[in-house]
């Protein structure tokens, strides 16, 4: 099971699409606060649909907490649009974890600093655009981890 980490969501729309693709991905949804909505926004729940009752989600106070929760720093991947390395040149293992920014400026540096940069994935984009809508970018990000570990569940 993947677990996809959103630090500071902004937009609830955003996170209601992200908690629908990990209910049909079998994915586990971390939200740290501090949030730019109510998580009981009628806007997050519509955008969730019906889904939302489905959701392994966990949200965390803040960063410290969250990483207290990380068996392996090694397995936290950071969607970042300055990082150099493409997730397609990575390998994905089941129960990594994916973590995401919020919408206005992506993830801190202070936040990059935390982890191997290594571990900081970009996703290749034609440079007319800064970046992609966060819920577009998940869904790129789990879409190949998943079948990496669908192929490699058969070998």
């Amino acid at each position: 099971m993947l677990n996809i980490v959103l630090v500071e969501p902004e937009i609830p729309n955003n996170t209601g699409n992200i908690g629908r693709l990990c209910v049909g991905t079998e994915s586990r949804l971390h939200l740290i606060h501090p949030f730019g909505f109510v998580i009981n926004d009628k806007n997050l729940k519509r955008s969730g649909l019906d889904y939302w009752v489905h959701l392994d989600v966990t949200e965390y106070q803040n960063v410290d907490e969250w990483m207290a929760q990380i068996p392996d720093k090694s397995r936290v991947f950071l969607m970042s649009s300055h990082a150099e390395r493409s997730y397609l040149e990575n390998e994905f293992q089941d129960g990594d974890w994916l973590v995401f920014g919020k919408e206005s400026v992506g993830l801190s540096s202070e936040f990059l600093e935390l982890f191997d940069k290594k571990n900081q994935l970009t996703i290749p984009m034609s440079s007319l655009i800064r970046s992609f809508n966060i819920a577009n970018s998940v869904a790129f990000v789990v879409g190949e981890a998943k079948r990496q570990i669908a192929v490699n569940s058969v070998q």
